[in-house]
């Protein structure tokens, strides 16, 4: 009974509607007729009555008869109920249907009005209109433009700036500055609001250019500008750029007072930014040599937020008023900061897998692993640093205070530096020559692990290296190979004891094997390229040095093998270039000085050479080369009272050969007169006047020997034009050959004779035939010395 009762309440659509999906979209209810509402008297009665003004009721159960008001699209109130007694919730708005719920279907919407199309799409509305076009000429479309401009130059500044062309990053940012001054005074004329981020980033910018390019007063200008505005609320910041110039310009006092308005100004949730600059303040304070208010800077932050750098410069300020006591307590804080970095363990493979090994290999030399050995590196060079400067005055001795500074390493998590000091003791030994304690202190390390017993047994070898031993600086050096075959200071240690027996081939092995290991060992390479010139391949060794010259830019030894290269290689232009590479690096090297004058020499550069000798003499005065190039210079150039200068010293310095004597003897002959008057001032004789009054008059008239001779010469150079005018001009040959003749000087000497022979044959001497002159003490000496003199010749004097 039941069954039948369900079955009768089925109704089945009939078999025509089987495919209508849509039926029953286009019925009408005539309750939603709005045509006929003006002939309606019901509503029309209901409208005007109280009963159509009252306001809207509450809400109510839905499913219930009663309607509730709704507003329409035209802004009145009307109640409008269905069939079923449920409002209407939508209203007709430019011929459009709102849909019903507040989400519309996708066109499947009951028409408001009868006959509307099926248009999901809306393509009856026709095509959407064009978009305004711009104005370009619109004032705010200027000022968009303009900010956009300025934006981008401060960009290019930036870049400019991080690419190292500072220069033009500063011409950027003055003309991001000028466009964006142009920008406010078009916005004050329309009576825009300022944009303060862009003014702000155009100052700060600007000012962050004049500091970098050294324009330390503009940079103070642009951010007091900043500073002074009140409308940059975070423009005290900036008072750390401004004491981080005072700090370079050495004014340290107005740069604590820039610091501390900053550190005033920043709030305390921005600790880190607060730390930095009481660094800077504790720094300024070392600057100026108070230690006690930098020591109370350091000491704060260490309680704070402890690191590295401020651990150190703690120990320097208690090691500069001499606190040893204080100086154990901050080193030990200096090695409890923690170093977070757990190098080793990181990039040791777990297991044999070759793709994890590659994986490991590959994030091991990223810039993150870089970053970490950095780090690493840094802490350790603050503690052995630390370590090297306290131990020689905490205790009574040195060695002392290095055992308790390894102690006190060993107890930290920087415990492998314990070792390292150690050998550190060790090398203070040998600064200190005492070779013993550095020998027992190294033989400690016989026993340990193979990276600390391939470091001492490499000082070792280089001990005994020192010391000419070689079979022992052999020994040490196989051990230091043996325990760290890829130790390069090992290596080149063993190359070093193959070098000294003279197996260049299998040193210059050794050396290789070094470079394989540490490309960037520079003893390893220098030696290789020594040992290249040993085997006479000079071209492997140019190659070497001048790699290592890339590595080491102003190391004199590298510059000194070079240059000697390409003097092995006959390029003198290449090794004098390349030596006065190196005079600039130690101007004051007497051998360099005098190997520049030989080569200039060489080329045949007499002056250059003269003036490298003179510095050369200058700086060592004792060398014999040297001396007797200046002395033999001063007598080719007819200067003999300058030679007898350099010759006399030689004698000093090797008194027992006569060479030196003899020459001095000879540029004595070679003065002639002034010799004659220098030995009768020497011997007190009443000739000295008149033999200086011949002697004035021999310089004058050589005076005017080489005046004739120079106007000869104009003459005869005026007299050729002159012949070749005659010539020109149709003049016989006859003529011609007069004006040549009376063109030579009057003398019956060659035109290029020498200026001594052209006095002592041109002119008569003042003295008097020899045969007439009295026979004096004075005269009777010289005459010997002249004939001493014949007897010695010509080749004693240097050529």
């Amino acid at each position: 009974m039941f069954h039948r009762k369900m079955m009768e309440n089925v109704h089945l659509a009939p078999d025509a509607d089987e495919d209508d999906l849509y039926s029953g979209y286009n019925d009408y209810n005539p309750t939603f007729d709005t045509e006929d509402l003006e002939n309606d008297v019901a509503f029309q009665q209901a409208a005007r009555t109280s009963h159509g003004r009252r306001p809207p009721g509450t809400a109510r159960i839905p499913g219930t008869p009663t309607s509730r008001p709704l507003a329409t699209g035209f802004g009145s109130k009307a109640t409008l109920t269905s069939s079923m007694g449920r409002p209407v919730t939508g209203a007709i708005q430019d011929g459009v249907a709102r849909p019903m719920t507040a989400v519309r279907a996708a066109g499947y919407t009951r028409a408001a009005m009868r006959g509307s199309p099926f248009d999901p799409l809306g393509q009856g509305r026709g095509p959407v209109p064009p978009l305004e076009a711009k104005n370009a000429d619109s004032a705010e479309e200027k000022i968009r433009q303009l900010e956009k401009k300025v934006n981008e130059l401060v960009e290019e500044s930036c870049i400019a700036n991080s690419c190292g062309d500072l220069k033009l990053a500063l011409e950027k940012a003055r003309e991001a500055g000028r466009k964006e001054r142009v920008l406010v005074r078009q916005r004050e004329q329309i009576n825009s609001p300022e944009n303060l981020d862009l003014t702000y980033s155009v100052l700060l910018n600007l000012a962050c250019q004049y500091a970098a390019n050294g324009m330390y007063a503009e940079a103070l200008n642009s951010y007091q500008v900043i500073v002074k505005n009140k409308l940059f609320t975070s423009g005290g910041r900036l008072k750390v750029n401004m004491g981080n110039i005072y700090l370079k310009q050495r004014n340290y006092s107005k740069a604590i007072k820039f610091y501390r308005m900053a550190l005033d100004q920043i709030p305390s949730v921005h600790k880190e930014m607060r730390i930095k600059i009481m660094e800077n303040i504790g720094v300024a304070f070392i600057k100026t040599g108070q230690y006690i208010d930098a020591i109370s800077s350091f000491e704060l932050i260490m309680s704070m937020s402890p690191n590295l750098k401020t651990g150190f410069n703690l120990i320097l300020c208690y090691f500069a008023i001499g606190n040893c006591e204080q100086m154990k307590k901050a080193f030990q804080k200096l090695i409890a900061v923690p170093c977070e970095v757990n190098y080793d363990d990181k990039y040791i493979s777990p297991n044999d897998d070759p793709h994890t090994n590659l994986l490991i290999e590959a994030i091991k030399n990223d810039s993150l692993g870089q970053m970490e050995r950095e780090r690493k590196s840094m802490a350790e060079d603050y503690i052995m640093t630390a370590a090297k400067l306290i131990a020689p005055v905490i205790e009574t001795s040195f060695a002392v205070g290095y055992d308790w500074c390894v102690e006190a390493v060993k107890t930290s998590q920087y415990v492998e530096l314990a070792n390292d000091l150690e050998i550190n003791k060790a090398t203070t030994y040998l600064r200190q020559q005492d070779f013993k304690q550095a020998l027992e202190t190294l033989k400690m390390f016989e026993q340990k692990d193979s990276n600390v017993k391939s470091a001492a047994a490499t000082n070792l070898s280089f001990l005994y290296y020192l010391e000419n031993e070689l079979a022992q600086a052999a020994n040490y050096a196989d051990l230091a190979v043996i325990s760290d075959r890829y130790n390069p200071a090992a290596l080149t240690n063993k190359g070093n004891t193959i070098f000294a027996k003279g197996d260049y081939e299998k040193a210059a092995e050794f050396y290789k094997e070094a470079l394989g290991n540490d490309s960037s060992c520079t003893e390893a390479l220098y030696n290789l390229g020594l040992t290249y010139k040993k085997l006479n391949r000079i071209d492997e060794a140019l190659d070497c040095f001048l790699k290592l010259h890339a590595i080491l830019r102003n190391s004199a030894q590298v510059l000194h093998q070079i240059a000697n290269i390409y003097e092995i290689m006959g390029d003198p232009n290449q090794a004098i270039e390349w030596l006065l590479q190196l005079i600039s690096v130690v101007p004051t090297d007497p051998h360099v000085l005098s190997k520049l004058g030989k080569l200039y020499d060489n080329e045949g550069d007499k002056s250059q050479a003269f003036h490298y000798y003179c510095e050369s003499y200058r700086y060592f005065p004792s060398n014999i080369e040297v001396i007797e190039w200046l002395g033999a210079y001063y007598i080719e150039t007819q200067f003999c009272e300058k030679a007898i200068e350099y010759f006399e010293r030689a004698a000093l310095i090797l008194p027992t050969q006569e060479k030196w004597h003899l020459m001095v003897a000879s540029c004595y002959r070679r003065s002639g007169l002034r010799f004659l008057v220098h030995l009768c001032t020497d011997m007190g004789m009443k000739e000295v006047q008149e033999y200086t009054t011949k002697l004035k008059k021999v310089e004058k008239l050589k005076e005017i020997r080489e005046q004739r001779i120079k106007s000869g010469r104009d003459g005869s150079a005026r007299s050729r034009r002159e012949g070749n005018a005659i010539s020109d001009s149709g003049g016989t040959k006859g003529e011609r050959l007069n004006a040549r003749l009376k063109a030579f000087p009057e003398t019956s000497e060659p035109y290029e004779s020498s200026i001594c022979k052209e006095i002592d044959v041109s002119y008569i001497d003042p003295l008097g035939p020899q045969a007439e002159r009295p026979k004096t003490a004075a005269r009777k000496r010289a005459e010997e010395d002249d004939f001493a003199d014949e007897e010695l010749g010509e080749d004693m004097l240097p050529e």
